[in-house]
């Protein structure tokens, strides 16, 4: 027997596989899938019909389960089974990130759409000092956001990024090491409320009762703050290469020195990501500051002394207790709203900045 046909029988279902795939079109990366994605949009359009309304829940969850099932049956047509298993993998993984990116859309559109009818020039220069009704803006709630913000952050920056440097460059995994690492993992769990009240407490043993004031407030969003800020230093931190300590240390540097010149520079970029996260995640926070620094009408910048009033909280009592007409306290809540995304859009925006400029030459 030849060598030729001896491969005869263990060739075969190979040539049957070559013989199939001729009987294929092809592929359908590029414009196919986007004609397929394009017949399950008018499939969710066509779901409006029985209804005789629009509702663009439906209409979003008919387009993905019709462009799941339309990518699955042409897939196993005109590709290999191997090509169209990938495919339908990939279809999988695309319908997943868009319905974890809906939700984000549809929020930034709603406070987008409903806060730009108070996003006007009254709204950041005026108060709600003797406004009853419609007129008057959020400044003293921007002016009070501000103050307590930066206040938590003088305060809660030094001391979740110390801690992390602890933790990573001079703990040796002893037992006061995890004590902190727990500690750490427990405050990052805490309800807001909870960091609040015990502001609140603090402070009313300090104070006596009934106390309001900025500081309050900062110490409560302290709370929530530093966890944050330790785990997301600890994290970068324990990026930078152990060989640039090493060649820091073998020059005779000092450990401080080289945390200083070597490590922290390093992972400079991380860090300043890190800290605007963790201003992001306090920032709206509005029960703790519901309950130690309270609302006014006037502006307040004195974080001493005093209730002061904050975005979240502002926002919280227009919608909650509006005035007449009430359609004009609804769009101060939601200009305050948007005001509150701006904010984190410009501190992330400076954050960016300020870690291309802060990085290392060689890692730009």
């Amino acid at each position: 027997m030849s060598l030729t046909e001896s491969q005869t029988p263990e060739s075969g279902p190979v040539d049957d596989l070559v013989m199939r795939d001729s009987m294929k079109s092809g592929s359908l990366a590029g414009r196919p899938m986007l004609m397929i994605f394009g017949g399950a949009v008018v499939l969710g359009a066509l779901s409006w019909l029985p209804f005789g309304s629009v509702n663009w829940a439906r209409w979003v969850m008919v387009t993905l389960v019709s462009y799941l099932v339309l990518t699955l049956v042409i897939s196993r047509v005109v590709e290999t089974p191997r090509q169209a298993t990938d495919r339908f993998a990939t279809a999988v993984m695309n319908t997943a990130f868009l319905l974890v990116l809906l939700p984000l859309v549809s929020v930034l559109w709603t406070v987008i759409e409903r806060g730009s009818n108070r996003f006007d020039w009254a709204f950041y220069s005026q108060s709600m000092r003797g406004v009853i009704g419609a007129g008057g803006g959020g400044y003293h709630a921007i002016v009070g956001t501000l103050i307590v913000t930066v206040l938590t952050a003088v305060i809660a920056v030094p001391f979740g990024l110390f801690t992390a440097i602890y933790l990573v460059e001079y703990a040796q995994g002893g037992r006061f090491s995890k004590m902190v690492t727990g500690l750490v993992d427990v405050m990052t769990g805490i309800p807001s409320i909870v960091a609040g009240l015990f502001a609140y407490a603090l402070f009313v043993l300090l104070d006596g009762p009934g106390h309001r004031s900025g500081i309050a407030g900062a110490v409560a969003l302290t709370l929530l703050m530093t966890p944050v800020v330790v785990r997301t230093s600890e994290e970068m931190l324990r990026l930078v290469p152990n060989e640039l300590r090493e060649a820091s240390y073998a020059l005779g540097v000092p450990r401080w020195k080289t945390i200083v010149k070597v490590v922290l520079p390093t992972a400079i970029a991380g860090i300043l990501t890190g800290i605007v996260l963790a201003i992001a995640r306090v920032i709206g926070e509005t029960a703790p500051l519901l309950v130690t620094v309270g609302i006014t009408t006037d502006v307040n910048k004195n974080p001493f002394s005093g209730r002061m009033a904050t975005l979240p909280v502002f926002s919280y009592n227009s919608y909650k207790f509006p005035t007449l007409p009430p359609d004009a306290s609804i769009d101060r809540a939601w200009a305050a709203a948007l005001t509150l995304v701006l904010i984190v859009v410009i501190l992330f925006t400076i954050a960016r900045i300020l870690s291309s400029i802060l990085k290392p030459k060689g890692l730009r």
